[in-house]
């Protein structure tokens, strides 16, 4: 047995400053929030986090029949891009209209948990149209733009971060300073996530052209933070703070604060160490209450969805308990956004190999803001 994995045991085993996971049935006590620290931890911040409040009583279906939705990204129409993990489709979703295809990225090689993966609209879009995908091509997985009306191959923006049958992060989102960060996985290659040298095991910061951006922690390096397994989840609360959504192992799934230069441990401590080395998450939950992908803010909550605990944790950036929704209603969930109107859309992701399909899965449902 390793040092790390001696490690994470011992932890686990002794319950040091252990946060309890939550059941719907009120078997355990909640998890708690741990405090938020109250600096920004963006620079130049520019753009606040979308407010209100989403009806989570008030489900709308947008679309069904989807094939393992993985990435998300509106444009300025209000209408949503949605990527399919393992078609390599880019779809078109608007409400009261059937989704349509409107670009398939080339060269996405699926199996496992790769794919395509995450997506992002560029921050001008307005003038650039840009459109930005990270997928598993045969070597690696990699980052590319373009356009949707342009035609020609996409051009790869940043390439080389290791691929694997599990563990490929894969979220990439444009941040209030209109940098690009992505979350990427360690490919189950543990030693990556402390290599600072190596983008597997990270959080990056890009500039747009796919650059080491300007004020990265260590000058012409990507890295942003470290110490990371799998990270699908990427938010931002309208201080600008970040948060970075964390699959465990085999015991706690992490929500934490993302700040520049930190590192979050992993493989020397699963979830909450309490080791000066390394940053505490926030939230922690147990595996199976969990498995967490997408992360979106609105208001002063924090909404992560998750797989294999088949609901959508709530968290409460101001302080108090977690809350779980939804529990096995609609199976496993994938992805959850903010949308320009306020409202809040969810994917299911039961036709990933891992979940039960229903007739009408894999779907997209949307709250709307009161």
């Amino acid at each position: 047995m390793t040092f790390a994995r001696t490690t994470r045991l011992a932890l686990a085993a002794t319950g040091v400053a252990v946060m309890a996971a939550c059941s719907d049935n009120g078997s355990a006590a909640p998890p708690t929030v741990q405090p938020v620290p109250t600096v920004s931890v963006q620079p130049s911040v520019t753009e606040s986090a979308a407010t209100g409040t989403p009806d989570l009583g008030s489900p709308e279906t947008i679309a069904t029949g989807l094939e393992v939705p993985w990435g998300l990204a509106f444009l300025p129409d209000g209408s949503a891009l949605v990527a399919e993990r393992d078609s390599g489709r880019i779809l078109q979703v608007t409400e009261g209209a059937q989704p349509r295809e409107v670009y398939r990225v080339a060269g996405v090689d699926a199996g496992g948990e790769g794919g395509l993966l995450g997506l992002a609209v560029a921050a001008d879009y307005a003038e650039t149209r840009w459109v930005y995908a990270y997928f598993t091509a045969s070597g690696d997985n990699r980052i590319v733009r373009f356009k949707l009306d342009g035609g020609g191959q996409p051009e790869v923006i940043f390439d080389g971060i290791t691929k694997g049958g599990r563990h490929n992060g894969g979220r990439i989102a444009f941040g209030p300073d209109r940098m690009l960060y992505v979350g990427t996985g360690d490919a189950s290659e543990e030693p990556r996530s402390q290599d600072r040298d190596d983008p597997s095991g990270k959080i990056l910061r890009l500039t747009p052209e796919g650059r080491p951006a300007p004020g990265n922690p260590w000058p012409g390096s990507p890295v942003w933070s470290m110490g990371h397994r799998n990270v699908q989840g990427l938010a931002w609360d309208d201080q600008g703070r970040m948060y970075g959504i964390e699959f465990g192992q085999n015991t706690w799934d992490e929500v934490n604060v993302i700040q520049p230069g930190k590192n979050y441990g992993w493989p020397d401590v699963e979830g909450r160490g309490d080791d000066s080395r390394y940053e505490n998450p926030i939230v922690q939950w147990r595996t199976d209450d969990a498995s967490p992908s997408g992360a979106a803010v609105s208001g002063d909550t924090l909404y992560v969805a998750a797989l294999r605990g088949e609901r959508l944790w709530t968290v409460p950036l101001n302080g108090g308990t977690t809350e779980a929704r939804f529990t096995g209603k609609y199976g496993r969930l994938r992805t959850v956004a903010v949308a320009p109107d306020g409202s809040l859309w969810l994917t299911t992701s039961n036709r990933d190999g891992r979940g039960d399909p229903r007739d009408d899965d894999d779907r997209i449902l949307r709250f709307p803001a009161r």
